[in-house]
């Protein structure tokens, strides 16, 4: 959609007023409601959505995913042409990001998980557009992505923690038990060890296993630290080879957890409150709870019960001049105490009864004595939102200390509703968000044409898309799984339903979300309405837009695909106005051409091209070219992102998901079984660790950039900044985005060849002579922050100049002329095709057994205007269940999923 497309979208809402709120309306609700259209017509919401085959993998396995965009109320979106998918790991550093062109509002992608850059650990997969970015990355799409490695993984690890301590200081044991790949013990082994958090070191040392390859690893430091770290093992096995391990600490730093939510916001003396709860665990998640409410007298005012996930909800009634506390019993014997907000000794409160089964909702706006005496016959206003776009608006002016109202939910669509009470300066003074449920999604069917087969057997699946009875077209994309090698709580799954109509709109983690939108569970509706009262909602903050504070936009929408810009000068810096421009792409044969503006700036639109191809930007075609210079603009990278689903990181991977992965390591061995092959000769690419300046450096560095990258660039100075993932440039330094962002403004220290180096000199390194770039966020050992007051680290190695005799034209060709400037922009990524084996009659391959878990994958299915289309592939050798899904859209942003599950004998 587009921004004025979307600014429609306002004036078509419904603006309601409740038959018992009857009074004239005011500016004050003009004003409100103008400046909420303001945001929502300047600011559309725009969401990505990822349907991945899986939710798990292996070292060596793929990801297959398609990206779904959609704006507003779950429109197909017109905005973004780009979108952006990036993986990181544990310690926040990006191993690889993907830039995919949008074609009717959908991206497919893949990401070859290669066992070189992934390790064991839990990675965090995001997906934006730039228009996204802009505001806050929580509702980028986020998810907690587990890889385990059983492809060189010749270790394994179990870990247990025991955390003791009060206040500052909080001790914690680790008890880690190290055995091989046969499930031996690591018996009298060195380890190496250290805790991070946010790219600080907290503690270090070295210990070795015992007899029987245990590890005891203690430490201390602040909780609050400790919550958010990293400890890293490297243990040294034969020959010199090292393991590298890690194991997030969360659930040894975090205790139990009990916070209190009254509904709309606030405790007020003498009115009935709904009082919602949310009991954690260490690791974050729900964890059953039950108790009573005391005042400070003792007297037990309340009890209560936690009904799922450790949410639940009692009624208070707060008396004046008294505290409350709560005495609470965990699920695991364990007690605590815990004290309840104080109640404000005048206020009005807002409470939303929502049944599911009823047509309407129930309003009722609540004021004990003192606030009803101070602002009897005020005007009072109340709007609803959904999805950015007002759907309901009332006025009434304050008549009684409790008044109810019925509003129909045919006003609003399905989803989250906003619903938020003004006084009448216009201050927002209660809130609640609820869901409505209309039932209203697409009707996707999936049938099979066999109920049993057998492997390897083809699979015929007939797919029927209807919205209201009525067939529909549709973009869809389908998974098949081998259930058996893959099991996984449904519950907890990331579904196109629980994301885009409920986790995209809330800050914060949500725990199994797709538990609420499975039929098959009675209660989802009511525990649907706790997770609601104890969750932020902050789409639109009215208190800010009333202050006329409207979100900063940095980025545009990109909606002309890939965009290439820059400036031409002449040999003085004196823009070129309406300067001619050439741009070519040498391995498409494409060739286009454009005019600078009056100041010299130039821009090639709806480019598309594969990464690191060469693109050659030229201004041949002017009058006196040879005084002619250009520079192309530097591309912007958004900077690694909390995993806002850190609570779902899995801390014994090898043993959470052995099954699995003992199928991907004979998958491996199967495709890998090669014949000896003689290497006849190597070449060694020169690393950090032959400067004897940067001894002590990671082993790893956070990323490396090939001589490959560099063909093409003029000078490192220009290059160099936008292939840094998570740098920036200002004043003459580069800094790294995490310490820049915070203020800290350390700039990193560049090395050429283990020589410190000036950031501007790159300006005299040509990026053909450039080997390889090691980019280091953290110094390890060797002291380099510490020496030059510096923050991260980037290693220049430069190629081995050879004495040969270069004709005049290779040297032209080597350095090119000002006018003519050669570059590797980030391009699309190549999405590749999924295989799937196609058997004959006897079943039989020459590829020996298949293990396949992802027995099928699809991005591209779209239903004909009788709601249909069919796909067929063809079983794998497991036995067991198989497990279909599928999910999309049509094409006016209806959604739909369905999931059929068939045996394999």
């Amino acid at each position: 959609m587009t921004l004025k497309k979307a600014a429609l979208l306002l004036s078509l809402s419904i603006i309601s007023i409740l038959p018992a709120f009857a009074q004239k309306d005011t500016v004050s609700l003009t004003t409100i409601l103008r400046k909420t259209s303001k945001l929502t017509t300047g600011y559309p919401i725009e969401k990505v959505y990822l349907h991945l085959d899986k939710p798990y993998y292996a070292a060596g396995d793929t990801i297959w995913f398609k990206a779904y965009l959609t704006v507003d109320k779950h429109s197909p979106s017109n905005l973004s042409k780009v979108v952006y998918v990036d993986i990181t790991n544990e310690e926040n550093t990006i191993i690889q990001s993907l830039k995919l062109p949008v074609v009717n509002s959908v991206a497919p992608g893949n990401i070859i998980l290669s066992s070189d850059l992934f390790k064991e650990g839990n990675y965090h997969l995001r997906a934006y557009t730039a228009w996204m970015r802009n505001f806050d990355p929580d509702y980028f799409f986020n998810k907690n992505i587990v890889i385990g490695n059983s492809i060189n993984n010749p270790l394994n690890t179990t870990i247990s923690f025991n955390s003791s301590g009060t206040g500052n200081q909080l001790n914690i044991n680790t008890h880690i038990i190290f055995k091989d790949a046969a499930d031996a013990p690591l018996a009298n082994k060195k380890v190496m060890w250290r805790v991070t958090a946010n790219g600080d070191d907290i503690s270090s040392g070295k210990t070795n296993t015992n007899s029987s390859g245990i590890a005891d690893i203690a430490f201390a430091g602040k909780p609050s630290l400790l919550e958010d770290a990293i400890l890293t093992t490297e243990v040294e096995l034969a020959d010199r080879k090292t393991v590298i391990k890690t194991f997030p600490l969360k659930t040894a730093a975090a205790e139990k957890d009990v916070q209190f939510f009254p509904e709309g916001g606030e405790l007020i003396n003498g009115v009935l409150t709904k009082v919602a709860f949310k009991a954690l665990n260490t690791n974050g998640l729900g964890i059953g709870a039950k108790g009573n409410v005391i005042d400070n007298a003792g007297k037990i005012v309340a009890n209560f019960t936690s009904q799922h996930l450790g949410m639940g909800a009692f009624n208070l009634i707060p008396e004046d001049g008294k505290t409350y506390k709560a005495n609470v019993t965990f699920t695991d014997g364990t007690k605590a105490t815990y004290s309840l907000p104080r109640a404000r000794p005048s206020g009005v409160n807002l409470a939303v009864y929502n049944v599911d089964t009823a047509a309407s909702i129930t309003i009722k706006i609540s004021s004990n004595s003192p606030y009803f005496d101070a602002n009897r016959g005020k005007p009072y206003y109340i709007i609803a939102q959904s999805g950015g776009a007002v759907y309901f608006a009332a006025q009434t002016a304050l008549a009684s200390p409790v008044y109810s109202a019925a509003i129909p939910k045919s006003k609003f669509p399905t989803g989250l509703v906003q619903l938020t009470l003004f006084n009448g300066q216009g201050t927002p003074v209660s809130e609640r968000v609820f869901f409505i449920q209309h039932h209203d999604n697409l009707t996707l069917n999936l049938t099979a044409d066999n109920k049993v087969y057998t492997t390897r057997q083809r699979v015929k699946i007939a797919i029927s898309a209807k919205n209201k009875k009525v067939p529909v077209e549709g973009n869809f994309s389908i998974a098949v799984v081998d259930e058996s090698k893959v099991p996984f709580d449904e519950n907890a799954e990331s579904s196109i339903l629980s994301n885009l109509l409920l986790t995209s709109d809330l800050k914060g983690y949500i725990e199994k979300p797709n538990y609420y939108f499975l039929s098959k569970n009675a209660n989802a509706a009511q525990d649907l309405d706790i997770l609601l009262l104890t969750q932020g909602y902050r789409r639109i903050a009215y208190s800010e837009i009333l202050a006329g504070k409207y979100p900063p936009v940095y980025l545009l929408p990109e909606q002309h695909g890939i965009e290439l810009s820059g400036v031409i000068r002449n040999n003085t810096g004196l823009p070129i106005a309406k300067g001619k421009l050439s741009l070519q792409i040498p391995a498409k044969n494409f060739y286009a051409e454009t005019t600078a503006d009056m100041v010299g700036n130039f821009k090639f639109s709806d480019l598309s091209f594969p990464d690191s191809s060469e693109v050659i930007i030229s201004g041949r075609n002017n009058v006196n070219n040879k005084n002619l210079m250009l520079t192309a603009n530097g591309e912007t990278y958004q900077v690694p992102t909390l995993n806002r689903y850190v609570n779902d990181r899995i801390l014994n991977i090898d043993t959470a998901f052995k099954p699995y992965l003992q199928n991907s390591k004979k998958q491996y061995d199967n495709s890998h079984n090669l014949k000896e092959v003689v290497i006849k000769s190597t070449t060694i690419t020169p690393r950090h660790t032959d400067y004897p300046s940067l001894t002590g450096l990671p082993p790893e560095p956070d990323q490396v950039l090939n001589k490959d990258r560099f063909v093409g660039c003029q000078n490192l100075l220009s290059c160099l900044p936008s292939m840094l993932l998570g740098a920036t440039v200002e004043n003459g330094n580069i800094y790294m985005m995490s310490s820049y962002n915070s203020n800290n403004k350390l700039p990193m220290q560049v090395f050429v060849n283990g020589l410190p180096v000036d950031f501007n000199y790159l300006g005299t390194i040509d990026g053909s002579t450039v080997e390889s770039v090691e980019f280091f966020k953290k110094d390890g050992l060797s002291g380099v922050n510490e020496r030059y007051g510096t923050s991260g680290i980037i290693s220049i190695s430069l190629k081995k100049i050879k004495k040969t005799k270069i004709s005049f034209n290779e040297l032209q060709e080597l350095v090119p002329p000002p006018y003519i400037m050669k570059l590797k922009p980030q391009g699309y990524s190549i999405v590749r095709e999924f295989y799937s084996p196609k058997y004959g009659v006897t079943g039989q391959t020459a590829f020996g057994p298949d293990l396949r878990t992802t027995i099928y994958w699809n991005p591209n299915v779209t239903t004909d205007k009788t709601g249909a289309a069919t796909v067929d592939f063809f079983n794998a050798d497991g036995r067991g269940t198989y497990r279909a899904t599928i999910e999309g859209f049509d094409a006016d942003g209806n959604l739909g999923r369905y999931v059929l599950r068939y045996t394999v004998k």
